[in-house]
């Protein structure tokens, strides 16, 4: 016997501790913990005069070299792993930050390390205070401080340790240069205190499926070393359980990964009821990865990412460039293309208001059409001409869209050139009045990021409001499965493309609904057509009525579970 085995394991209720679950997946092993390098002094001696400058020159070649470095690692991925880790390197060149330390070192004589660490601080209070979005990047720009400072004193760039065996990863929060680079084989689960369901640790965790739980309360109790039984479907983890039945459940676990590499489409239940599993997509690049694998076609075209540095509108030529080669990845196969969603956590200079108290609920979406009505039609201008001639469908949809005159218009404009109309169901007035929008629109889907953090009131950024902005919160549940009756009573197509999408459980919860067609990232689509392939219409229907009875979110996964017949 083992001194594994013979430890004593109470694997009692008790011992358990939850978070939001984010990535599916089981995984028994031991704890290693990320700890970031402790900041340095706030203060230190002044500079001579005469050093001022060769000091500024260190500084910017340090945080040059450490933009160099990030660079070269987003460009040796694509989507989101790749997005993240850009706009990490911009942060360690951003002119604001420059400013200041230049400021800092050349009139006052602070040193490097002290004028970016006094910097940042301002810059991370600054980010709290705007909230969404920038409050979210404080674990960004705290990381790429502690890689310029290391630069500057000549240490090792800092991030997580390769563990010498395969570890379950706890962490108060993960940046993206510590998730982008993890391996794996090695690091087989990951647990966060911080962080939501739409954080960059839980978007690069969906993009290299390793098992994750982030917002997890008490998570600092469980030592290094201690080993873990992690469930990133239930959002459990288990200190010391009994390492046998957890062997099994980690076996059974794998034995049903192994089935989804396996697993070809389209998605079918076992009675021949037909899902389409589509792709959310941001270029050419992730349109082709996407048609590579088992996608029937693209349900979510983020146009704005690809204008997120551009201080002028791009021209219509400019902009049927970028978005022909996604048309050109499906050419015939249905692609949605989603019109600027400008706004919010997604702030583009020409199309934005310079400052919004709280942009989360301001000009964003369909609404900047009031200030730049040309940027819509030019928009639609150039999807057009760069789907002209294809075989395949081009369904072209607005978000943010909140009331029926604003359906009617912009269905109005899509049909005017030839293309399909549909809106975006974020705004919980669309959802309550769905059957109406239904009839001024050919299709409707539903953004369940957008959706559950209005309809809970809480900032889907925000890592301390991760339990509320859970898709599956009865109340967001209730809302997508009124919009999926009404599709159903019109017989028109209603879509899901928020993070909901991706989850194998709620995806069958919504095939129940009546939901049509769901889509989201590629590396997603085969484990969502391996669950649904493995249930029937029946079973995902009784799963959709199982739920209603549910009082929270941890509750409806445990009753769909149950519906389903999932252990």
């Amino acid at each position: 016997m083992t001194n594994e085995d013979s430890t004593v394991h109470p694997n009692t209720e008790a011992s358990i501790i939850f978070g939001t679950p984010v990535v599916s997946g089981m995984a028994y092993a031991p704890v290693m913990w990320a700890v970031r390098p402790s900041a340095p002094a706030l203060t230190a001696p002044a500079i001579p005069e005469d050093s001022r400058e060769a000091e500024f020159a260190a500084y910017e070649a340090a945080a040059a070299t450490v933009a160099e470095r990030l660079l070269s690692r987003s460009n040796n991925t694509i989507g989101a792993v790749s997005d993240v880790l850009k706009m990490s390197a911009a942060l360690a060149t951003d002119k604001g930050v420059r400013r200041a330390v230049r400021s800092a070192i050349l009139k006052e004589g602070t040193p490097a390390v002290q004028a970016l660490v006094q910097t940042t601080e301002t810059f991370v209070e600054l980010f709290k205070k705007a909230g969404g979005l920038m409050a979210e990047r404080v674990t960004d720009l705290l990381d790429v401080r502690d890689r310029v400072v290391a630069q500057i004193q000549g240490l090792p760039e800092p991030g997580v340790p390769t563990p010498e065996e395969p570890s379950v990863l706890f962490a108060t929060d993960l940046a993206p240069a510590d998730t982008s680079g993890l391996d794996p084989t090695l690091v087989i689960g990951i647990a966060t205190e911080l962080g939501g369901p739409t954080s960059h640790t839980a978007i690069i965790c969906r993009q290299l499926g390793i098992p994750c739980i982030v917002a997890v309360r008490d998570l600092e109790q469980i030592p290094a070393g201690e080993r873990v039984l992690l469930d990133g479907a239930e959002g459990s983890i288990q200190p010391n359980p009994d390492p046998e039945r957890a062997r099994i459940d980690v076996e059974r676990d794998a034995a049903w990964r192994a089935s989804i590499l396996q697993w070809q489409g389209p998605a079918k239940t076992t009675d021949g009821h037909h899902v389409e599993l589509l792709s959310n997509v941001q270029d050419g690049t992730t349109a082709k990865k996407a048609a590579d694998g088992q996608s029937e076609g693209i349900g979510l075209f983020r146009t704005e990412l690809s204008f997120l540095e551009a201080q002028v509108e791009p021209t219509i030529e400019e902009q049927v460039a970028i978005y022909k080669p996604v048309f050109d990845a499906f050419p015939q196969n249905k692609v949605v293309v989603r019109t600027l969603d400008a706004g919010s956590d997604k702030p583009i200079a020409y199309a934005n208001m310079e400052h919004e108290d709280n942009p989360a609920l301001g000009v964003r979406g369909l609404r900047i059409t009031g200030q730049n009505p040309q940027i819509l039609s030019h928009q639609l201008d150039a999807v057009a001409q760069a789907s002209a001639g294809r075989v395949g469908k081009t369904w072209v949809m607005a978000p943010m869209v909140a009331t029926l005159p604003e359906a009617e218009w912009f269905a109005k404009e899509v049909h005017d050139r030839g293309l399909t109309a549909g809106i975006m169901v974020e705004v919980p007035a669309v959802a309550i009045l769905a059957e109406h929008f239904l009839t001024y629109v050919d299709f409707v889907s539903i953004g369940t990021n957008d959706l559950t953090q209005y309809t809970m009131a809480a900032d889907r950024l925000s890592s301390h409001l991760a339990e509320y902005t859970d898709p599956w919160q009865p109340a967001v549940l209730k809302l997508i499965d009124i919009t999926a009756q009404a599709g159903k009573k019109l017989n028109k197509p209603v879509g899901v493309c928020g993070e909901a999408a991706a989850d194998p459980v709620l995806a069958c919860v919504l095939v129940g609904m009546g939901v049509t067609s769901l889509s989201m990232a590629s590396s997603a689509v085969s484990m969502v057509g391996a669950q649904i392939s493995a249930v029937s219409l029946e079973q995902c229907e009784a799963a959709a009525v199982a739920v209603r009875a549910a009082k929270e979110a941890k509750e409806a996964r445990a009753l769909a579970r149950h519906a389903l017949g999932i252990l």
